[in-house]
């Protein structure tokens, strides 16, 4: 017998959307990018020959159109592991929940997903512009702890290696780190051979989970030191962004493919940040769009 899911469990808004998204299911398409920055949803729909729906709701904004002949859905997730937590669970349930029965669908809907965004360099081979996809990611956030299933997406060695490496124990109150890889497949289509592949720090914050000092102290002073000179069967952590590592973790779980891609606007080596990127960015965006 099928299990309803409770309506304190998957919250349907009377107009037959989800809850924080306001995405009915049939406006959602197979070929999902995520952005964070809310503006950041035009940039992508203004390549699309045809718009098809819209959606709204404070940080989230959903739109559904043509590009080519390829039906994809762009939405903005605003800016941390959190927010992907919504968007993750709320796109599956779109996929592979039947609203009116409350029911898990009968065949099941696999989607892409490629988030594009932006990132810290943390190697002097990424400087400002270079585009890198996510082969793996290291989730500084901790998400994917509260999800059953964790450690059978996990790269555990890794993850093991890199937790000596930081010398962090128990009794420090940094949420325990989890390593996932993108889905091959779609890694390989994306990133083609001009792209960095790399290894990335998803972090809970903008500035201590960051490394970064304002007016406060950091618990570990050398953190990035030791991330830069972290090494794994010849691979080093190669950038810093927000939210690569729930979204890696959750489409494992739930079976869709995912990968993150992001361009570097500021590189931590050498101190240095680009604020004037978008014409950058909007070359990445084509670049995922012609591959996705």
């Amino acid at each position: 017998m099928k299990r309803r899911i409770p309506e304190s469990e998957l919250i349907i808004n009377a107009d037959g959307s989800a809850f924080h998204l306001h995405l009915k299911p049939e406006n959602l398409a197979d070929r999902v990018i995520l952005v964070g920055d809310p503006g950041r949803v035009h940039a992508v729909s203004s390549f699309f020959d045809e718009i098809e729906s819209e959606a709204e709701n404070r940080e989230f904004r959903c739109v559904t159109g043509k590009y080519g002949n390829k039906r994809i859905t762009v939405i903005s997730t605003g800016i941390g592991c959190d927010n992907i937590d919504i968007v993750m669970n709320e796109i599956d349930a779109c996929a592979n929940i039947d609203f009116a029965t409350r029911e898990e669908r009968d065949t099941f809907r696999q989607l892409q997903i490629v988030r594009i965004g932006t990132c810290g360099g943390l190697q002097e081979y990424v400087p400002e512009g270079t585009f890198i996809a996510s082969q793996t990611s290291i989730g500084f956030d901790g998400l994917l702890n509260f999800y059953a299933g964790r450690n059978d997406v996990s790269d555990l060695k890794l993850e093991e290696a890199f937790r000596r490496h930081m010398a962090w124990t128990g009794t420090q109150c940094i949420p325990y780190p989890y390593v996932v890889d993108a889905n091959k497949e779609l890694l390989n289509r994306i990133a083609g051979d001009d792209m960095v592949r790399g290894i990335t720090i998803a972090c809970g914050g903008f500035y201590g989970p960051q490394g970064r000092s304002v007016r406060l102290g950091l618990a570990d002073p050398n953190q990035n030191e030791k991330i830069m000179n972290f090494e794994y069967e010849g691979r080093r952590i190669t950038n810093f962004e927000m939210e690569g590592s729930a979204i890696a973790g959750l489409s494992l779980l739930l079976g869709h493919k995912a990968l993150t891609c992001c361009m570097v606007i500021a590189n931590r080596v050498a101190g240095r940040a680009n604020t004037n990127y978008k014409g950058s960015l909007e070359e990445l965006i084509k670049t995922v769009l012609d591959r996705i």
